[in-house]
């Protein structure tokens, strides 16, 4: 079983955007052969990182306005969404 959380429309503002804590999501489709040979890998990279990063897959058949709003032309992609937080400088 995969640590990773299969993500769409409905939950990816919550599960992505708003997420305290580093997200790499794989835009994925079941019938794109080079998404099964990454798949494996990325399945390992939410187990061994999971708790410091969370791994997410989005299917683009099923969410292509959200693989369109950042501009995925083509799959396999990964994309890694993290928080940006500013920074107090003391002198």
């Amino acid at each position: 079983m995969s640590d990773a959380v299969n993500v769409g429309e409905a939950d990816f503002n919550a599960e992505v955007l708003q997420s305290a804590t580093p997200v790499l999501v794989d835009f994925w489709a079941p019938w794109c052969g080079p998404c099964k040979m990454v798949g494996p890998i990325v399945d390992k990279v939410a187990k061994d990182m999971k708790g410091r990063l969370k791994v997410v897959k989005l299917n683009t058949d099923e969410s292509p306005s959200i693989a369109g709003k950042y501009e995925v032309s083509s799959i396999p992609s990964l994309i890694l969404f993290s928080i940006s937080r500013e920074c107090e400088f003391v002198q």
